[in-house]
Formats: C-alpha cells, structure tokens, sequence
C-alpha cells in the first residue's frame, strides 16, 4: 500500500456506523424495544415541543419552504462515544446520538445545533462537501445561536473569566466541529474559521439576536411568533 497516498474524505461519516455502513434501517419492531431508542425518540418529541429555540427554528424552515417532519427528518442512532449528533445533507437527516444523549438539556442542545444546519442547507443551499468555507460559517452560526456557549454551559465546563469569552467558545467549538468531520489540518481549519467569522457570528437568522439563554429564545421566539402582525400594522 502507498503510505504516502492521502487518506479518502469520508466527511465524518465514520463517526455514525450505522449510517456509514449502509446497514441502516428505520422503525423496525425490535429498534423500539431498545431503551436508548425509546428514550431518545421521547427527549426528542419533548424537545420538539417544548423549546423556544427548536419551535422557532421549526417555524422558521416551514416558513421559507422546509417543513421539518419527525418520522422523516430525525433518526436516533448509535454512534462514536465523541460527537452528539450530525446533520446528514445528502438525505436531509438530522442524526441524534441516542447512545450519547442521556439529559433532555442535552437533547435540546443537539436539536437547536444540528436545525441551525438544517435551516442553512434550507436557506443557503450550503455545499458541504466542496465549500470548506460554507462549512466553517454553519457550525460558527450553530456554536452561536444554539446555546453551546451559554454562560451555564460554559461553567459547567470549568471555562469562564476570558475576555470577549463566548466568540472564544464558539471559535473553538466551531474548529472542534470541523475537524471532526474534515482531514485537515489544524492550521488550515483556523485559517478559514478566521476568514468568515465575523460575517457568521453576526448572522443571528432567524432568531434575530443572540439567545444566549432560555428567556432571550423565549423572546426570540414571541417576536417571529408575532412578525406578520408587525407588518401588518406598518
């Protein structure tokens, strides 16, 4: 074997084995006697129902054209013990980690973070595959806007104190995304997370702000709630 051949991109697909091994099937009767399953498909519908930054984000894909359906656009997997989730583009499927995914806060964050991706292959037709740069600016926008960095989450984490600390936490988690799924080195990641990240920090679409937290994604979501009777009255 050629050692000096560069290793073939699988695009983080070796992260979700049973979506990389093509052995993957939905809703059959033994999946929901698994306990990991069951649970993950009722944080799920929980999620779905109860947080204000997955509502709004739902409304948001329905109203530009990209009705987000459950039975069709989530799949509880088993998956590598690193990530939480994934979206998959080429079947426009969210991927939660239901061997990965135990607290419902937990869930929440995943739902918001992969709809953030979701919602840009909606609006922006991202090219995932080919544009590292389009990459990059989803998962800065996904660190931001979904609560990653919340100031709770963040001290949970042992990491607070920093200047201008939550642009410093979604950088990071924006690199650690990428170079999850993408061969690449470090220094090449940087490099393009450096070159588009102020434009996507400062794409708050469609919540409009920075819902750092519960009550800010509440309001967020009571103003695209309330937007076409703000237009109607101008």
């Amino acid at each position: 074997m050629d050692q000096n051949k560069p290793q073939e991109e699988d695009y983080g697909y070796n992260l979700f084995p049973e979506r990389n091994s093509g052995k993957f099937q939905k809703g059959s009767i033994a999946e929901s006697l698994f306990t990991f399953n069951h649970k993950c498909q009722v944080m799920l519908q929980f999620a779905m129902e109860t947080s204000p930054y997955a509502k709004l984000l739902l409304g948001a894909m329905k109203s530009s054209g990209c009705a987000v359906y459950k039975d069709r656009h989530f799949s509880c997997e088993d998956c590598d013990g690193t990530v939480s989730g994934g979206f998959d583009a080429t079947s426009s499927q969210i991927v939660l980690c239901q061997n990965n995914i135990h607290q419902q806060s937990h869930m929440n964050r995943v739902v918001t973070h992969e709809l953030i991706h979701a919602f840009d292959h909606c609006r922006a037709h991202v090219d995932w595959f080919n544009n590292f740069k389009h990459l990059a600016c989803s998962e800065i926008r996904a660190a931001n806007l979904s609560g990653d960095c919340s100031f709770h989450n963040e001290v949970s984490r042992f990491n607070f104190g920093l200047r201008k600390h939550h642009q410093e936490c979604v950088r990071g988690r924006a690199l650690r995304s990428i170079l999850a799924v993408r061969k690449v080195s470090r220094e090449e990641a940087e490099k393009v997370v450096d070159e588009v990240f102020d434009t996507c920090f400062n794409d708050h679409a469609p919540f409009g702000r920075i819902p750092h937290d519960k009550k800010d994604a509440n309001f967020a979501y009571r103003d695209f709630e309330n937007r076409d009777r703000y237009y109607a009255n101008l």
